[in-house]
């Protein structure tokens, strides 16, 4: 559990292949880590200020959401990864298992889950995708065909 920010410098790449970099900007914070300048201590510090109170917020959250749950002798949000059952021992998950028989097995039989998606047209929902699919599987078949494959 952290906050990373990213990125990449290479300067010297650009000035051995003699590439100019021409930047306007209005406000001096603008340029803010620009990969293509030398890095500044100075936008480092200033990352790390900013990356603060985005990690203590989400540090609160998880408190927040997980509460008693969380062990209190491990160190949680050093960044480290918490996986399987890993993360179950130390508070930050319920349980290793599908999500259907979980959530069923902690709140009751009558979780009920909804799946969101893209939504479909009428004619998609009694089979026009359908044809389309076949269509478009004909058409690579024909394609292939020419070659002998």
């Amino acid at each position: 559990i952290g906050v990373i920010f990213s990125s990449f410098g290479f300067p010297e790449l650009m000035a051995r292949q003699g590439i100019e970099r021409r930047v306007v900007t209005s406000g001096r914070s603008k340029s803010l880590a620009d990969p293509f300048l030398p890095e500044k201590p100075e936008d480092v510090e200033r990352l790390k200020a900013l990356q603060e109170p985005i990690h203590q917020a989400f540090i609160a959250h998880v408190k927040a959401r997980r509460g008693a749950r969380l062990k209190e002798e491990a160190d949680l949000f050093n960044a480290d990864i918490w996986v399987g059952q890993g993360a179950v021992n130390v508070g930050l998950a319920d349980g290793v298992a599908h999500l259907v028989p979980k959530l069923k097995e902690l709140y009751g039989d009558k979780v009920r889950l909804v799946s969101y998606g893209q939504k479909r047209s009428l004619l998609q929902r009694f089979g026009a995708s359908f044809m389309g699919s076949a269509l478009a599987e004909a058409e690579d078949r024909a394609a292939w065909a020419r070659f002998g494959l």
